[in-house]
């Protein structure tokens, strides 16, 4: 097993973006390659544009919705094959349980969805809860946690620091439909609630921004906080 500290990285399926720049990728995995010099890195991928396409279609034509999430599942699994392909220093295969993947003996492991009912964001948590990381970071498509939609709403406010307490008043701590779209899922949620790690959300696109949440740097974007703020 490798020895050192392990960083948890829930990396939103919106950053696999297939009709995008594929320089993109190959950036992001020699940034993750950087970090696993003096980290364990274990990197659980979303599902993106890819599941929620697959999600639509059959849930226009009656597929129940247990089944779309298995479809999800797969599509999760398949951006992750293709994460861990273009690093070629990380698993081959990949895992469909936080267990299998915690006991890679890997400095990079990689993986996507595990059973329905549980959001890739929940996976992650889990996964940091299980390895007992050092740092959870959430990458995603938008620089943090925000009152609303920043992509929608003008107006958004961006929070610095945010308690998971707030999160669940705001976003609730249900598993949603095969398909959402959310920064951080309900379900992950209580899981953090357990964490004892810092736990940061960041815009993964900005890969210097990321590189610094990952490395414990200065960095912009929104931490979550274990207590309400001010306490101690």
């Amino acid at each position: 097993m490798v020895s050192m500290s392990s960083i948890v990285v829930a990396l939103g399926g919106s950053l696999i973006d297939l009709e995008g720049d594929p320089g993109f990728l190959k950036n992001l995995a020699e940034l993750f390659k950087t970090v696993s010099k003096k980290h364990r890195l274990l990197i659980v991928v979303g599902g993106g544009k890819t599941a929620r396409k697959y999600i639509k279609v059959g849930r226009q034509l009656g597929v129940d919705e247990k089944r779309l999430d298995e479809i999800g599942i797969l599509a999760t699994r398949l951006n992750a094959l293709l994460v861990a392909s273009i690093m070629g220093e990380t698993n081959t295969d990949i895992p469909s349980t936080t267990s299998e993947a915690s006991d890679m003996d890997k400095r990079i492991v990689v993986m996507g969805g595990t059973t329905p009912g549980h959001s890739t964001d929940m996976v992650a948590a889990e996964l940091t809860l299980k390895v007992s990381a050092e740092r959870f970071v959430i990458a995603t498509d938008v620089d943090g946690i925000y009152d609303k939609d920043p992509r929608k709403y003008a107006d958004a406010k961006m929070f610095t620091e945010v308690t998971v307490e707030k999160l669940i008043e705001m976003c609730g701590s249900d598993w949603e439909k095969a398909g959402e779209h959310k920064v951080i899922d309900g379900s992950a949620l209580k899981i953090m609630r357990r964490l004892s790690c810092d736990i940061f959300v960041v815009n993964g696109k900005n890969l210097r921004n990321l590189g610094n949440a990952l490395q414990g740097k200065t960095f912009t974007g929104t931490e979550i906080k274990k207590k309400n703020l001010g306490e101690h």
